[in-house]
């Protein structure tokens, strides 16, 4: 197997192929061996898993993934990389490589389709420009037992962040409806070819099979999320009030009282638990006209 982190061996075998590292495609390669073998363990793979691979690059995780998964199913969109990949990976028999944009396709289809049978899971070392709505299309496709992906170290703390911290944000809260984070390890930039200006850092997210809350209504609980840290520097009470114009300050501070909160409560400092309570008792509102 070709040690794809081995910049001697890497370095002519790109040249060779006339690649060039896309800056627009966010392209850092492993250059460590040591971090994709240990995203592979730690993300639970095995034998009884299909594993969704987002971005595969020159194939360093994808090496490890296949050498413990029962499928592995890897999506690339530049391809430049396939005369590589062939060289990297091209010997998995359980590996099949989608040359397409991950955002453009029917995740909950997909993996319906190349892994029957199998545990489906995510893992990814994800390019930094397209974190955001790659974990996004991952955890709203709710077909995933765990998404495990290398993200910025700071985009990681937010994920895991908890109530009142400075990290806390609407992303903490989608994140953690959908699953339950726990940072793994941090990667040093030196661990990449070209170096990254930021350390990165691997973040296990376990999709929740069940919902620990009672939410009525899933668009008004995740509006009134946004709405909430819309206005960050204000209360709770102007937020509400600008996110939901139809009940006006007034009818803020009457939602806010009849959840047992002071009007002048911050947003950034409550728990999914309460932001269910208070968009439960909005959606009330709203069906009783």
């Amino acid at each position: 197997m070709l040690d794809v982190c081995d910049i001697h061996v890497m370095k002519p075998l790109l040249a060779e192929h006339g690649f060039h590292f896309s800056k627009a495609k966010g392209q850092n390669f492993l250059i460590a061996k040591w971090v994709p073998e240990q995203i592979a363990e730690d993300s639970g793979v095995d034998e009884t898993a299909g594993v969704l691979e987002i971005g595969p690059g020159i194939g360093p995780l994808t090496q490890q993934l296949a050498l413990r998964a029962g499928k592995v199913c890897a999506v690339e969109v530049d391809n430049r990389l396939k005369p590589i990949l062939n060289l990297t990976v091209g010997e998995f028999s359980n590996l099949e490589i989608l040359w397409d944009d991950v955002l453009k396709l029917d995740i909950p289809a997909l993996v319906k389709e190349k892994f029957p049978g199998l545990r489906p899971m995510a893992c990814a070392n994800l390019p930094y420009y397209i974190t955001s709505p790659i974990l996004t299309a991952l955890l709203e496709a709710e077909c995933f037992e765990t998404v495990t992906v290398m993200v910025q170290k700071e985009v990681a703390q937010r994920i895991a962040a908890k109530p009142g911290t400075a990290d806390y944000s609407a992303f903490t809260i989608f994140c953690q409806y959908y699953a339950e984070p726990e940072i793994l390890f941090d990667v040093p930039a030196g661990c990449f070819m070209p170096q990254p200006k930021v350390t990165s850092a691997v973040i296990a997210l376990r999709v929740r099979k069940t919902l620990p809350w009672q939410i009525d209504n899933k668009e008004i609980f995740f509006r009134t999320v946004r709405a909430s840290f819309a206005m960050r520097r204000k209360t709770l009470q102007n937020g509400l009030a600008s996110g939901f114009p139809e009940l006006g300050k007034a009818g803020a501070a009457e939602v806010l009282t009849s959840c047992g909160f002071a009007p002048t409560v911050r947003g950034e400092t409550l728990g999914i638990d309460e932001f269910a309570a208070i968009a439960n008792e909005i959606y009330r509102r709203k069906q009783n006209g």
